[in-house]
């Protein structure tokens, strides 16, 4: 998966943060949602990305799978990513 060639991404205090540069609009990430779309940026499949937000934190992997599926369809409705 890869961001879309608009799309910035800026760290912050609490996460990170996507902007669509060609709409203005963002979209705040939390730690787990940075872990998630890092792991997903450097190439790794939704199992990989589950396997990487159990790592980092205490979640069981039925949730963390939830997590990653409804994070994964967010970003492609709000057509931040490709492929």
């Amino acid at each position: 998966m890869r961001l879309r060639d608009d799309i910035s991404v800026a760290d912050t205090d609490y996460g990170q943060v996507l902007l669509d540069e060609r709409t203005g609009h963002y979209w705040q990430l939390n730690p787990t949602g940075v872990v998630v779309v890092r792991a997903l940026l450097d190439g790794a499949d939704e199992d990989a990305a589950v396997t990487a937000l159990t790592s980092a934190y205490d979640v069981d992997e039925a949730r963390a799978r939830e997590d990653v599926s409804v994070l994964v369809a967010g970003l492609r409705t709000a057509g931040l990513v490709t492929a």
